[in-house]
């Protein structure tokens, strides 16, 4: 039976588990030859999903270099910069020569990129780096402590790739070296990587907002899909009984005044847009690294205040909707109700952007992923509160 083709763009389309088992039946060289064309991140993601012997044996057809580094890149988290490391082909001490470092490099150069030569000490720490073009109008006999960049910026392997990111943002170097805790090189990170990797974490955010798996892509089979998506669910049924016990609460004034049951979803929906509004105006914030634990009281004196406005705006058209309503069914008490309209979503909408904000701070604060279903628990929130207020007004001014 003939094995199928794979190809890069078919590896880049499929989640890991999907990977494995499309590669699996290819021999090992092949499986290396692919992994090495979708960069460090990725393939060592891929990897990780095979078996140990499987895993050894794909890495040792791969070569020495990325052998090394697949086989140590799985000892770092996920969405670390250790997972996106590569490894250094040209390390030289200060006191190497030009002549030196050209003759060393001439082999290498033939089939690998190199952009810097790092520099190093005894200990293997990092003291500097040349660029490789500064090399060719140098003098032969200078020493690379000459011409290089001492001191020079370099990642921390347990970093996060997001605050990596905002570390790089303003640099734009085509490769980092990468750093251990004592400034010893371990390797290099190269920023098309980097950058490659941050656009993948961008485009899970707004999925994992909502409880969609980081994982999931187009391709993903329906059953797998399926295993990934429906705790979320089972999760907002859950909350979603908690926004209706609130309705059930006041079940006798809504019996009493069916005209309230109009303008639940009316309310419920903006005050959710609102409150998604905060929540994705935060959340990219704190991709960028704008919110600074000194901005966050700002922030959310500010989604409050834009709340309210904007729940004071449109709850103006929408109490005037309510005057008409009720005023063509000929209640008696049209306009008590108009005003609670407007008083309830000025309300609700000035506490869901508040919401919008906290929701995020409060789950990172607690350790977690700030965008892992954060839509969710904002939406419970936003449905309770407005709910609970626009109800409890009713039966307070009205069905008493």
């Amino acid at each position: 039976m003939p094995t199928q083709t794979v190809t890069t763009d078919d590896l880049r389309a499929l989640d890991a588990d999907d990977a494995v088992a499309r590669l699996s039946p290819l021999p090992d060289i092949e499986v290396a030859r692919l992994l090495q064309s979708l960069g460090p991140g990725r393939a060592v993601a891929i990897l990780d999903r095979f078996g140990p012997e499987r895993r050894r044996l794909i890495a040792f057809a791969a070569g020495q270099d990325e052998q090394g580094q697949w086989l140590h890149g799985n000892n770092w988290r996920e969405g670390s910069v250790g997972r996106l490391m590569e490894p250094t082909p040209a390390v030289f001490t200060s006191t190497a020569t030009v002549a030196e470092v050209i003759a060393n490099l001439r082999p290498v150069v033939s089939h690998t990129l190199i952009t810097y030569v790092f520099v190093v000490d005894a200990a293997r720490r990092l003291t500097g780096l040349v660029a490789f073009r500064e090399l060719a109008f140098a003098e032969p006999s200078q020493r690379l402590s000459e011409i290089m960049v001492a001191q020079p910026f370099s990642l921390r392997p347990d970093a996060e790739v997001i605050d990596a990111m905002r570390e790089v943002v303003k640099r734009h170097y085509p490769v980092y070296p990468v750093c251990d805790a004592d400034g010893r090189l371990l390797g290099l990170v190269r920023g098309a990587v980097l950058f490659e990797e941050q656009a993948f974490e961008i485009s899970a955010q707004a999925g994992a907002m909502v409880g969609v798996e980081r994982e999931e892509r187009l391709t993903t089979p329906w059953r797998r899909a399926l295993r990934f998506r429906h705790p979320w669910l089972q999760l907002n049924l859950v909350t979603a009984f908690v926004a209706a016990s609130v309705v059930g609460l006041f079940q006798g004034t809504v019996n009493r005044i069916v005209l309230l049951a109009v303008f639940i979803p009316v309310l419920s929906g903006q005050c959710s847009n609102t409150g998604c509004q905060a929540l994705a105006v935060t959340l990219r914030g704190m991709t960028l690294g704008e919110l600074t634990p000194a901005r966050a009281r700002s922030l959310l004196w500010k989604e409050g205040l834009l709340g309210f406005l904007n729940g004071a705006l449109t709850g103006l058209v929408a109490a005037a909707g309510m005057y008409w309503l009720a005023h063509h069914q000929q209640h008696p008490q049209a306009l008590t109700l108009a005003m609670i309209t407007f008083v309830a979503m000025a309300g609700s909408c000035a506490v869901s952007g508040f919401a919008g904000a906290a929701v995020p701070m409060g789950l990172k604060r607690l350790g977690a992923d700030p965008a892992t279903a954060s839509s969710i628990f904002l939406t419970t929130a936003t449905d309770v509160i407005s709910m609970g207020l626009f109800l409890g007004l009713a039966a307070w001014l009205i069905a008493a």
